[in-house]
C-alpha cells in the first residue's frame, strides 16, 4: 500500500474533544470542551419546533438563506457600525471551523506563511497545514497575554507570510486584545500587505471594562480582514453548526466556492429557526453579558478561595490555572489524573501553547450554578490528592 497523506501525518486527535472522552469515561465533571449544559433560549427553539413541521427540509442557497444572511448583516452592522451587503459579503458555514477553513483555503497557497498568537485554539495550526501553509508563532505572554510589537513585526516581514489569525476575545487565555493592539496589528497588515483573518465567536461575551473590538472596523482594514464567526456561543447552540465568513465581495466570491465544495451548505431548518435569534434586542445581549459575568465571578473566585492560581479572563469563557506547584512533567498526565482522582475535565495547556508549555491547564466555565459548585467542591482536595 502507498503512503498516506504527509501534510496530515504529525496530526493527533483533538485534545478538547479526548478530554471529553477521558471526562466521561470517569464520570468527570466536564469543564474541558466548551460547550453550555443549559438550554439555548426559548424563543428560538420553539421556532425550530414549528419548523419541524412546516419546514424548510431541503437545500437553501449554497452560501446561505437570504432571510438568514439578511437578519445576520442587520445584527452585525449594528453591533460593528459598518455596512454589510447581505448578498456579496457574507457566507454560511457549518460552523465557524468551516468559515476559518474556507477562508484559509482562499487566501493560502502552498509554501506561503500564516502568523499565529500563542496560544491559539487548537485549530489555527491544523487549518494552516491543512492550507499547504507554513505556522508562524507569535507569543502572548502571561498573565496579561500582551503582545512585543517588535516581535509580531519580524514574524510579519518573513518572506512569503500571506495571513495573521486573530481571535478576539481568545480561546484560550481569554484576552480582549485593546483598541490599541489592534491598531498595532493593522499597521503591519497595511504595511506588509497581509490578510488578518478572524475569529469572533466570543464578541459578546466580554467583561467590563473591556470592549470588543471588530477589525474591519479600524481604519483601512475593512478591505484585507476575513471575519469567520458563529452562532454557537452568543445563542447556546454549539451542536447546530451556523458559521458565516463576512469579507468583501471580492473575497467573499472565492469563499463560496470553496464552501461549496466543502460541504455544499448549512442546515435549512436551523439557518431558519436562528433568524428569531438575529433579531433579539439589546437587552438579550446585555444579560448575556451579565449571565457569564455571574458564572466567571461564581467560578474564580471558588478558584481562588480553594488557593490555586488562575487568569484572570477578559472574554470568552475560559480560565488558565497554573499547575507548576503539583510537580508534573506532563500537563496531559496531571489532566487525566485529574479527571479520575478529582472528578473534573480539564483541557492540557499543551494543546494551545507553540512551546508545549505545560505550566497551565484550561477550564471552561459556560455551566450553569450547580454544575460549577460541584466542580469546586470536588476540587476542594485537589492540593492533597494531586501534588507529587
Amino acid at each position: 500500500m502507498k503512503s498516506l497523506s504527509t501534510r496530515t501525518a504529525g496530526f493527533t486527535d483533538s485534545v478538547i474533544r479526548r478530554m471529553t472522552r477521558i471526562s466521561n469515561q470517569y464520570g468527570a465533571i466536564n469543564l474541558s470542551q466548551g460547550f453550555p449544559d443549559f438550554e439555548p433560549p426559548g424563543a428560538i427553539t420553539d421556532r425550530l419546533a414549528e419548523i419541524a413541521a412546516d419546514g424548510p427540509h431541503q437545500y437553501a442557497l449554497t452560501w446561505g438563506a437570504e432571510n438568514f444572511r439578511i437578519a445576520l448583516a442587520k445584527k452585525q452592522e449594528h453591533f460593528s457600525g459598518l455596512s454589510i451587503d447581505s448578498e456579496s459579503e457574507i457566507v454560511v458555514t457549518c460552523g465557524s471551523t468551516e468559515a476559518m477553513m474556507a477562508a484559509m483555503m482562499s487566501v493560502c497557497n502552498p509554501g506561503e506563511k500564516v502568523v499565529i498568537f500563542s496560544p491559539f485554539y487548537e485549530n489555527y495550526g491544523a487549518d494552516t497545514i491543512l492550507s499547504g501553509a507554513e505556522p508562524v508563532y507569535v507569543p502572548l505572554k502571561p498573565p496579561a497575554f500582551g503582545f512585543d510589537g517588535d516581535e509580531l513585526e519580524a514574524a510579519m516581514r518573513q518572506e512569503g507570510v500571506k495571513a495573521l489569525i486573530l481571535c478576539n476575545p481568545s480561546n484560550p487565555c481569554g484576552k480582549v486584545f485593546t483598541r490599541e493592539e489592534l491598531q498595532i496589528i493593522a499597521d503591519l497588515a497595511i504595511k506588509y500587505d497581509i490578510y488578518v483573518i478572524t475569529d469572533e465567536v466570543y464578541e459578546h461575551i466580554v467583561y467590563q471594562p473591556y470592549e470588543h473590538v471588530y477589525m474591519a472596523a479600524i481604519p483601512g482594514m475593512r478591505e484585507r480582514t476575513i471575519t469567520c464567526s458563529s452562532l454557537s456561543k452568543t445563542y447556546s447552540i454549539t451542536g447546530w453548526r451556523l458559521g458565516y465568513v463576512i469579507a468583501p465581495p471580492e473575497i467573499t466570491d472565492r469563499i463560496k466556492k470553496v464552501h461549496d465544495f466543502l460541504t455544499v451548505g448549512a442546515a435549512a431548518p436551523l439557518m431558519e429557526a436562528a433568524v428569531t435569534g438575529l433579531q433579539f434586542d439589546d437587552i438579550y445581549y446585555q444579560e448575556l453579558q451579565q449571565h457569564y459575568t455571574h458564572m466567571r465571578n461564581l467560578f474564580l473566585n471558588g478558584l481562588k478561595d480553594i488557593g490555586l492560581s488562575v487568569t484572570e479572563p477578559e472574554g470568552a469563557y475560559y480560565v488558565l490555572m497554573d499547575i507548576s506547584e503539583f510537580g508534573y512533567e506532563k500537563d496531559t498526565v496531571f489532566c487525566e489524573e485529574l479527571a479520575r482522582n478529582i472528578g473534573v475535565g480539564a483541557v492540557p495547556g499543551s494543546g494551545f501553547f507553540k512551546d508545549c508549555n505545560s505550566q497551565y491547564i484550561r477550564f471552561h466555565f459556560a455551566k450553569q450554578d450547580e454544575t460549577l459548585k460541584g466542580a469546586l467542591e470536588r476540587l476542594a482536595d485537589i492540593k492533597v490528592k494531586m501534588k507529587k
